[in-house]
């Protein structure tokens, strides 16, 4: 029952803040928004036994990747009015895309309610039972490749974003290294001789 509770609240504020990602017109608010879902979506695995999944939520999303979407947010300073012109254009490809979200949803909901055995609950693990064992095992022995390549990506990833932040905008001042380097100090320092005086 209490289970079931927690559900409900959680999945309720995830929804929420999916829906406030969208209707956010402050980029900032929206991924602070993002934020929160990732959290609840963390709690939801919780819910559903999976420690590993909803730790490397947090830590590795939230930690990390959010960070990283923040830094590019301000750092690009986008114009948010020239995004808000235009939107209802991408309206029908928005309706379609929740059109399919919620139709899967349902599925899933139908399908858990007709007792197929594809649906059914698992069994509850054992106390000494450690997913993160498990799936440790699996990720770096079958998929060692597939992790290396997903590493690769999110290095790649960040690279972009300090291209992106490094871009010639009006104002900008940038510094010339090889000038610096070059310079030499008589160009800079001016030594001047006088003669002392007396008040």
């Amino acid at each position: 029952m209490f289970e079931l509770m927690f559900f409900g609240m959680y999945a309720f504020v995830l929804i929420a803040a999916a829906v406030g990602v969208i209707a956010a017109h402050n980029p900032v608010h929206s991924a602070m928004f993002l934020v929160l879902a990732f959290v609840s979506s963390s709690a939801l695995w919780m819910l559903m036994e999976a420690e590993f999944l909803a730790l490397a939520l947090v830590l590795v999303y939230v930690g990390a990747v959010m960070v990283l979407f923040l830094f590019v947010v301000m750092m690009l300073d986008i114009d948010t009015k020239s995004l808000r012109t235009g939107v209802m254009r991408y309206a029908p490809i928005g309706v379609i895309v929740a059109f399919v979200s919620v139709a899967q949803v349902w599925s899933v909901v139908w399908l858990r309610s007709a007792g197929l055995p594809v649906m059914a609950r698992p069994e509850a693990a054992p106390a000494d039972y450690s997913n993160t064992k498990e799936l440790g095992a699996v990720l770096y022995t079958e998929h060692v490749y597939a992790f290396e390549l997903a590493a690769f990506i999110l290095l790649l990833a960040i690279v972009a974003a300090i291209v992106l932040t490094m871009r010639r905008r009006a104002g900008l001042k940038l510094q010339n290294i090889a000038e610096q380097v070059a310079v030499k100090s008589e160009d800079r320092v001016r030594i001047v001789k006088m003669e002392a005086e007396r008040d």
